[in-house]
């Protein structure tokens, strides 16, 4: 990694260095959407590009966690060990989703590829000069942070009220709309993850999650594609499901 010099002198960073953040299909969606010229430099000079496999972990819960990451391709799966050893995942994070707003000194979370990933790396400590730097920045984060407190607050109605097919309706839903902001075709649903790990976020058995997924192919809401691929045949019906109403 790149000895973080003070923002001052890093004016005159060449061209190159800035290209691979204005051309990122990550920016849309990131937490560097609203920066542009030096902004944009001084985020490339102090980032790291990160490749991980499938499989592997950016952070492990109670690791220490000197660093932040961007997503910049790829998905990843955030989870906790219960004290009885049961997994509960708490997230799935794609393009343009940032990792690290919590656990400031250990990682709350394992935070680990569903597929080939690449992510930038920031310091912590240079990622907080970046945020005082540029207010651009820091009010992306408050916005994201924002978002992450509703997705947190929408996962507790889930596992709270939801019924199986209510919970499963709702993900269904949210992760097509999140992958149509990422250019996916619409009501074609991508599945990075396993069916346990479905079941482990929804906080259902594996068995619960295959019998609620033939039951909505049944009634002709999706229709299972091969890869593990899911469309959504019946958008209004599937919708007024995950909100109790169907």
């Amino acid at each position: 990694m790149k000895t973080v010099s003070p923002l001052s002198e890093q004016k005159d960073i060449a061209l190159e260095d800035v290209h691979p953040c204005a051309t990122c299909g990550a920016r849309p969606l990131g937490v560097c959407a609203d920066l542009k010229g030096h902004e944009l430099q001084n985020m490339a000079y102090n980032s790291e590009n990160v490749n991980v496999s499938a499989g592997q972990a950016l952070v492990h819960e109670g690791d220490p966690n000197p660093f932040v990451f961007n997503v910049v391709e790829g998905a990843v799966k955030l989870y906790r060990i219960l004290p009885d050893g049961r997994r509960q995942i708490t997230g799935f994070l794609f393009q343009g989703d940032f990792l690290g707003l919590g656990g400031r000194s250990v990682s709350t979370v394992t935070a680990e590829a569903l597929t080939p990933l690449q992510a930038c790396r920031f310091k912590r400590g240079d990622f907080d000069q970046l945020l005082n730097a540029m207010p651009a920045l820091e009010h992306r984060l408050v916005s994201l942070a924002g978002d992450e407190l509703m997705a947190a607050q929408e996962q507790i109605v889930l596992l709270g009220r939801k019924t199986a097919k209510e919970r499963l309706a709702s993900f269904l839903i949210r992760l097509g709309e999140r992958q149509q902001q990422l250019g996916g075709a619409v009501n074609h649903v991508l599945l990075p993850m396993t069916r346990l790990d479905i079941a482990d976020y929804l906080g259902l058995t594996i068995e619960t999650v295959s019998r609620v997924m033939t039951q909505l192919k049944t009634s002709g809401m999706i229709r299972l594609l091969p890869g593990n691929d899911v469309e959504i045949t019946d958008p209004d019906r599937l919708l007024a499901l995950a909100e109790g109403e169907g």
